[in-house]
């Protein structure tokens, strides 16, 4: 009866770590990544798509974005989907592709995306920390109801804090990574 809890507890945590590892790699840092276009909605031919879906995203150095769309006649409608996310870029087109340079960050706005990635993190953490409250609660719901003994009850909330510790680990390490991507020049 506890393994359940326990298991769906660890795959909530896990998500909510690579919800915070999807949603950091989208924040622009001055060093291009496909993360950072790949989910900017497109129409196409009336259906919203992903940009990802309706071209061909490369690197060829590091601070450019090059898309080639697979249709050269939705080339308007990427360049206004980019124009209207919140990436603050500009992009251009020689008519096949549309290339995205990114500007080198001012010392200011790197402080502001690392000031937002740990709020970002800190999320993160509170929703671990939310998982495990959730099953502690069942833990002592099932003690109450099913007759489980204290011991396997005490046993279970250590390895429900051991997975917290872990997970709260591996989000501090995806933040540092992010950091140190951000504040280096």
């Amino acid at each position: 009866m506890l393994e359940p809890i326990l298991e769906e507890t660890e795959l909530a945590m896990g998500n909510a770590t690579e919800a915070l590892q999807r949603e950091i790699a989208r924040i622009r840092t001055g060093r291009a990544s496909t993360a950072l276009v790949e989910e900017i909605s497109v129409e196409y031919y009336g259906t919203q798509l992903p940009l990802n879906q309706v071209a061909t995203i490369i690197i060829p150095e590091p601070r450019l974005i090059v898309i080639q769309p697979w249709d050269t006649q939705s080339i308007p409608a990427i360049e206004r989907a980019i124009l209207k996310s919140e990436l603050g870029i500009t992009p251009s087109n020689d008519g096949t592709v549309i290339r995205i340079a990114l500007p080198q960050p001012t010392a200011e706005r790197r402080q502001e995306l690392a000031k937002m990635v740990r709020q970002r993190a800190e999320e993160a953490r509170v929703t671990i920390r939310n998982s495990r409250r959730t099953a502690q609660e069942a833990l002592r719901k099932g003690q109450k109801s099913s007759g489980v003994s204290e011991d396997d009850v005490r046993r279970a909330q250590g390895e429900l804090q051991k997975l917290t510790d872990a997970e709260i680990e591996r989000v501090d390490a995806v933040l540092a990574d992010k950091e140190q991507e951000i504040l280096t020049i």
